[in-house]
């Protein structure tokens, strides 16, 4: 250490801990301190070969006293100043970091502390002001925290933070700009130091890089009339069609602005009233599909800048299209670098392995019973909410967050405190979910992935999701539909089985993207025969789907048939919609889904009572023999439509169906339509009679044709 005046430096143990990095107030070393009738200035400068304070009064030099720290007097009391720092080749003249006051406020500190700040991304994270950034991070077991950034030339030795109490650290650095990169380097209680992204990051570098980028948006929104609309319906009772979409396979290459006006003339063609969008919460590995997410506040830069992608949602809201955001709360990547022993403790994680790990995923489970962890996860749902004007979230997994035994072996789990297996911190968790995103978000919806019968996942005194994921009816639909038809009177009950609980919860049906993967073949692959057969079976999966009672959500490529799997490094088959000679199956399809979607949009019948058994009436639903089931739909205005599917490879001429009344009903839809591909096998105007059948005083005799679907409704 360089011999210098003792009155300089405060007691030789802070000067140590400051320069090893686990000092919790580098504010008391470092910036300017009465010191007699004169001021003594302090700063962490490593690498400068000089450095001097520059006041109204002159320049003063600071003499290097040990490890980039300089110290020296000026005369008089403390005033504003600045430092003039040589590096060789440069000389910059900088704003001292340490004479500003904290960025973050007592009354924020204790609602972190307690796990209740409503607006956590406020805080943390890191925040432009106007000559600087200031940056904030919760590490409530850390010896130290610095910053490091393209402004340091990623040193981390120049920049320690202060900690505020509650584990909240802080520092402002002047001069940092949006568009800088930066990481915080946290010295874990176990002395080891480790640099990690930004928790709270509201933009990153593009993978596979993965430091945090200081950013601030310039967007200004033009949907409050969306937001309007949307906080004034009722969504249980409203038409929900959903697309799912892969943003990097839909169409690949394209940005946020480029897809918001390909996806949105798209969406407009086809007639979705939603688009969900598997994760863009960044994730560094691609081929997780967003699932392993690493940054729970920041768009993935893969496709643009948190602004441009804010556009793509505003210029869906002004086509009318709702946006929803599929957000992974369940589990989280042990990359190094991310949220795994942040501090050098499991801090966001579980600390006990039969909780805080997932056996499946080989990653880690957060730790639900910590206050602070659920404020991160409910801050990052609102954030998506409140700040990029989402319109709901299906939440992910919900199931492997309910049961502690979830894909576990006996002697594996951990039994909660009354021996159960049900995971009462995740249950507490989903609730205030659910209860913050009502209350704050009028008119966002929750969805729940949940494929177990765990009770009142949508009830109000339960979990309190809007809609629950009807795993059941997805599963026995497609198990009874890839049989060959002949094989199908065996099969009957998994069709109709459905409808015996339908109103358990509220429901959306989901043909998602697991569907059609790892094996299990497109809905085109699941359909037995030819391409013929196999078309017709896609059409009637489709419109079957879309007269059962609950919401339909759908994934890309299976609006038009694609004939094979998913792949996530390739778009889809589009070049299969290119007219040619000779029909065209998949132009066909997806001409049906937009008729199917105009329609669902069109008839009350088959959305406002979608949760309601007043909604539904079964026709005929035992007619295993010729494959066939018939039900009504019924809306709250009392209006009906016919939804008749045969199942049989051959058509059934002069099949009479009961009816609600008598006279002419027209055929609303026909999924044999010679411009959906089929055969032609239509019905003209059909009459009713008043020749009681079904229970219903009138009855039709109807052409169905062969794997195909009819709807009708009063003429």
């Amino acid at each position: 250490m360089t011999t210098v005046r003792p009155e300089l430096l405060p007691p030789q143990e802070e000067v140590d801990r400051l320069l090893v990095g686990d000092h919790p107030d580098p504010h008391a070393v470092l910036g300017a301190h009465p010191a007699g009738p004169d001021t003594v200035v302090r700063t962490l400068q490593p690498g400068a070969t000089a450095v001097h304070v520059l006041t109204d009064h002159g320049r003063h030099p600071l003499a290097h006293v040990s490890h980039g720290l300089f110290a020296g007097f000026v005369p008089g009391e403390p005033t504003p100043y600045r430092l003039e720092v040589e590096r060789a080749p440069r000389t910059d003249v900088v704003t001292d970091p340490y004479t500003t006051p904290p960025t973050v406020s007592d009354g924020d500190v204790a609602l972190i502390g307690r796990g209740e700040h409503p607006r956590l991304w406020d805080v943390l994270g890191a925040h432009p002001k106007d000559d600087g950034v200031a940056f904030a991070v919760w590490a409530p077991n850390a010896r130290g925290v610095r910053v490091a950034g393209d402004f340091d030339d990623w040193s981390g030795r120049g920049n320690p933070m202060r900690h505020l109490g509650s584990g909240v650290w802080e520092v402002f650095v002047p001069g940092v700009r949006p568009g800088c990169r930066y990481k915080f380097r946290v010295l874990g209680v176990d002395g080891a130091w480790r640099e990690h992204a930004d928790p709270m990051a509201s933009a990153t570098e593009t993978p596979p890089a993965n430091a945090s980028v200081v950013t601030t948006t310039r967007h200004r929104w033009t949907d409050d009339g969306w937001l309007a609309r949307r906080a004034a319906t009722d969504w249980h009772d409203a038409p929900i069609s959903v697309y799912e979409v892969h943003l990097g396979s839909w169409r690949a290459g394209l940005s946020y602005r480029e897809l918001a006006t390909a996806l949105g003339d798209y969406l407009v063609e086809t007639g979705f009233t939603h688009v969900e969008l598997m994760p863009v919460t960044e994730h560094p590995f691609g081929g997780s599909w967003g699932y392993q997410t690493t940054s729970y506040f920041a768009p993935t830069a893969r496709f643009g800048t948190p602004d441009e992608f804010r556009h793509l949602v505003d210029h869906l809201h002004s086509l009318g299209i709702g946006v929803l955001l599929d957000w992974v709360p369940a589990h989280f990547p042990r990359d190094a670098w991310a949220l795994a022993r942040f501090d050098g403790t499991p801090l966001y994680e579980h600390a006990d392995p039969r909780r805080g790990e997932h056996p499946d995923w080989g990653t880690l489970v957060f730790d639900l019973g910590r206050p602070q962890v659920r404020n991160f996860l409910v801050a990052s749902a609102l954030h998506w909410l409140e700040e990029y004007h989402l319109d709901g979230l299906r939440v992910d997994a919900v199931a492997s967050m309910l049961y502690l035994d979830y894909s576990r072996r006996d002697g594996e789990w951990l039994p909660n405190e009354f021996g159960g297996r049900e995971n009462l911190d995740a249950v507490a968790f989903l609730r205030e979910l659910n209860t913050a995103v009502r209350t704050r978000v009028p008119g966002a919806v929750v969805i729940a992935e949940e494929s177990t019968a765990w009770p009142g996942v949508t009830s109000a005194d339960g979990l309190g999701f809007g809609f629950k994921w009807n795993m059941g009816w997805m599963h026995d639909t497609l198990h009874y539909l890839r049989n060959d038809p002949v094989h199908r009177v065996h099969h009957h009950g998994e069709i109709t089985h459905s409808v015996d609980y339908a109103w358990s919860e509220r429901y959306m049906l989901p043909l998602s993207h697991d569907e059609v993967v790892h094996g299990k073949g497109s809905l085109w692959q699941r359909m037995p025969g030819d391409d013929h057969r196999k078309a017709a079976g896609v059409r009637t999966l489709l419109a079957y789907q879309w007269a059962h009672p609950g919401k339909q959500l759908l994934f890309m490529g299976g609006e038009f048939g694609q004939p094979w799997e998913w792949n996530a490094d390739d778009s889809l088959a589009w070049w299969l919609l290119a007219e040619h000679g000779g029909m065209n199956y998949h132009r066909g399809i997806q001409r049906m889904v937009a008729d199917l979607n105009a329609t669902y949009r069109r008839e009350p019948a088959l959305h406002t009572l979608d949760h309601s058994p007043d909604g539904f009436a079964w026709t005929r639903a035992d007619d295993a023999e010729h494959n066939v089931i018939a039900f009504r739909r019924i809306g709250s205005d009392g209006s009906v439509l016919v939804c008749v599917a045969n199942f049989a490879g051959v058509p059934h001429e002069d099949y009479r169906l009961g009816l609600p009344h008598a006279g002419t009903w027209r055929e609303v839809l026909n999924t044999d339509r010679r411009d959906y591909g089929g055969s032609g096998v239509v019905n003209d105007a059909v009459r009713a009679t008043a020749e009681p059948l079904d229970g219903l005083p009138a009855s039709a005799s109807l052409r169905l044709p062969a794997t195909g679907v009819v709807w009708l409704a009063p003429a």
